[in-house]
């Protein structure tokens, strides 16, 4: 696999060509649910847009999120890459790059797939919910798409440098 924008940022490895035109989509990938979330067309801002919660069927999940990305014509899918904070890949990591490798090879042309770092997005997310004056217990249904969008708005950013 490539590094083509430095250590944060990795191509699936299915190579696809990654345009700057287009929404992206946020994917956080959890053990039970599945957080998305959408940039506007200029990739701009990233919103949170929904929870996925996991089937017990990793190909329905991909599918799902295809689905999503192609209903909101998205032309990148952001995978959330939880690397360590040393910059290694743990068991969620390696986890993360084999997810992205399937979406890749199971999306259709014109969509790519890479992987984006997104250490303590989670973190940042929860803070942000109760900054916001969010109860605990409401902060469940929502922190994965929040978190999707925290690690969206950094592929972002890092496109705009």
């Amino acid at each position: 696999m490539t590094e083509p924008d430095g250590p944060t940022r990795r191509r699936a490895s299915v190579e696809r060509t990654v345009t700057t035109a287009g929404r992206a989509l946020g994917v956080d990938l959890g053990g039970r649910r599945i957080g998305l979330a959408l940039s506007d067309p200029g990739r701009t801002i990233a919103s949170p847009l929904t929870v996925l919660v996991r089937g017990n069927n990793p190909v329905g999940d991909r599918a799902a999120i295809l689905g999503v990305a192609r209903e909101h014509e998205a032309t990148v899918v952001v995978v959330g890459w939880p690397r360590s904070l040393s910059g290694r890949d743990g068991p969620a990591a390696r986890a993360a790059r084999v997810e992205a490798d399937a979406l890749a090879a199971a999306a259709p042309d014109g969509l790519a797939v890479v992987l984006h770092d997104e250490r303590l997005t989670t973190v940042q997310a929860e803070r942000s919910l109760n900054e916001a004056g969010m109860r605990r217990d409401r902060q469940r249904a929502v922190v994965d798409k929040v978190a999707a969008a925290v690690m969206l708005q950094s592929f972002l950013d890092s496109e705009q440098r």
